[in-house]
């Protein structure tokens, strides 16, 4: 039996979390596992109630949630600057991975080879998000309630367009009555009768952060903290759309993606599942940044290349200051590189405040009761709201041109194929993704 270690270095986390910020594909869905196989199962550095908590708070924030929850977890072993070491790692190496291949999509995008790869790869994405609600449904409705509240959210934001806070906060609500009325809707399964085997088991999830673990004074909560912190956040923000505005001018395109993508960062819940249908409507329908098109291709490269899928605003960025050409014709490379770094620093931005501001709240909240049946309930919708964003990817890919337009058959083919390797023969998403892009390079030679 290996020796529980007793803490963790900042040099052993500073290279695991280096370590993760090239491997983790798959989206959040994927990242998620990643964390949780790597940090509770197998290094045990912290414990599988600590996880989940930190889960659920992520998943009540607007933004990325595996990137966040990245951010918590270096948190905890490590204090701010193992919040920023740990959630920085998370989203450089993606940064510029998917900077440039941007550039290689808008400088060579017209080569059949690179076309066959996207093709490919846009079906099994579809499958892919189809099989990250079914994970998150696994975990989570494990009550007649919880199921509901997932299949309102679905009708509420397919059916009616109704806007994803609306959702959380009803979502919330609900959870808070059925904490008060019906609190057997939100009891997980037992595990309080443990078998002899299980009770030996149970041993192994001792943590260098355990459930009982009192957090040091520094990571305590007080209003004073609380309030430096946000207030710092809010300065640091100020200074750089400043400084963009006073440079450029309000209108530019520079400061107008610091302020959407801002917004952004703030206004959507539920992570990057929820997040893109509202990057899609503005940067494609409001502001034109890019075609939908292009939109669907930045999806695919988001999901094939390491990092948080919202990763994705990097290429839209990219495309934005290629297409907008901010330096001049003769500067597009430049440009699209600024407006990358841009759209990548403000939507990153609040996701370091909310952690390094709201975690100490949220761990002195661990032993109230009354935040979890909001949290565990915020969950549950947020399993509708992904299976939307399934329907959405399905239909641009489907029918490309509309449902007026031709069916591909081609492409829901190489999408039930993903959905089988995943689904029945429990492939990697790395693994199907490969095979997907193989399929429409071949495809594109014949």
């Amino acid at each position: 039996m290996s020796t529980l270690q007793t803490q963790v270095s900042l040099r052993e986390a500073f290279l695991y979390w280096l370590k993760l910020g090239f491997i983790s594909f798959g989206g959040p869905a994927g990242q998620l596992t990643m964390m949780h196989q790597e940090l509770v199962e197998k290094r045990r550095w912290l414990s599988e109630q600590r996880f989940l908590h930190a889960l659920n708070y992520t998943m009540l924030l607007p933004g990325p949630e595996a990137q966040q929850l990245a951010t918590y977890i270096g948190w905890l072993l490590h204090g701010k600057h193992g919040a920023f070491i740990a959630g920085g790692l998370f989203i450089l190496p993606s940064f510029f991975i998917l900077s440039l291949l941007a550039w290689l999509y808008l400088a060579h995008g017209d080569v059949a080879l690179l076309q066959g790869v996207l093709y490919g790869i846009k079906p099994a994405v579809t499958a892919i998000v189809l099989f990250a609600a079914w994970r998150l449904a696994k975990k989570t409705l494990h009550s007649p309630a919880l199921m509901l509240l997932a299949l309102l959210a679905l009708v509420a934001i397919a059916g009616f367009d109704l806007p994803f806070p609306l959702i959380i906060l009803t979502a919330a609500l609900t959870g808070w009555i059925l904490l008060k009325w019906f609190p057997a809707q939100l009891n997980a399964p037992s595990t309080q009768h443990l078998t002899t085997a299980h009770a030996a088991n149970a041993t192994q999830t001792a943590a260098v952060i355990n459930d009982d673990s009192a957090s040091p004074a520094a990571q305590r909560f007080s209003w004073r903290k609380l309030i430096i912190a946000v207030a710092t956040g809010v300065v640091f923000w100020l200074v750089a759309i400043g400084l963009l505005t006073a440079v450029y001018g309000w209108h530019s395109t520079q400061t107008q993606l610091a302020w959407f993508f801002t917004k952004a960062a703030l206004l959507t819940f539920g992570g990057a599942y929820a997040v893109l249908p509202y990057v899609y409507q503005a940067a494609v329908e409001q502001y034109q940044w890019l075609t939908a098109l292009q939109m669907i291709d930045g999806l695919a490269l988001g999901e094939s290349t390491p990092g948080p899928l919202i990763m994705v605003v990097t290429f839209v960025g990219f495309v934005a200051g290629w297409s907008q050409q901010l330096f001049g014709p003769d500067s597009l490379v430049q440009a699209g590189f600024i407006a990358a770094a841009i759209v990548t620093f403000f939507t990153f931005l609040p996701s370091f405040l909310f952690i390094i501001a709201g975690a100490p709240l949220v761990e002195a909240s661990r032993q109230q009761a009354a935040f979890t049946g909001p949290l565990m309930a915020i969950t549950a919708a947020v399993v509708g709201v992904i299976v939307n964003l399934a329907l959405f990817f399905g239909y641009h890919v489907l029918w490309p041109e509309g449902f007026s337009a031709r069916f591909d058959m081609t492409a829901s083919v190489l999408g039930l194929l993903a959905g089988l390797a995943l689904f029945k023969f429990k492939q990697s998403i790395l693994r199907v993704l490969a095979a997907a892009a193989i399929a429409g390079m071949l495809l594109s030679l014949l």
